[in-house]
């Protein structure tokens, strides 16, 4: 997949765990999980908008395209 989600690391430099931040933004920790592991075919703009209200940053912080031909 060509976007890559960068969730996880944001999530780390904030030191705030999937349990904290599924419950603040009214997300189930499995769907979390999902948007965290890259498995997610697409996320709400509401929902991007609540994970960089509570974690500070910007959709490019968490939300990264890759060119996949260049990677061959």
């Amino acid at each position: 997949m060509a976007i890559v989600v960068n969730l996880d690391v944001v999530m780390a430099k904030r030191k705030i765990s999937s349990s904290e931040l599924a419950e603040k933004i009214g997300l189930t920790q499995a769907n979390l999980s999902i948007l965290k592991t890259g498995k997610a075919k697409a996320i709400r703009f509401s929902t991007l908008e609540s994970i960089c209200r509570e974690l500070h940053c910007q959709p490019g912080d968490i939300l990264a395209y890759i060119d996949e031909d260049s990677l061959k």
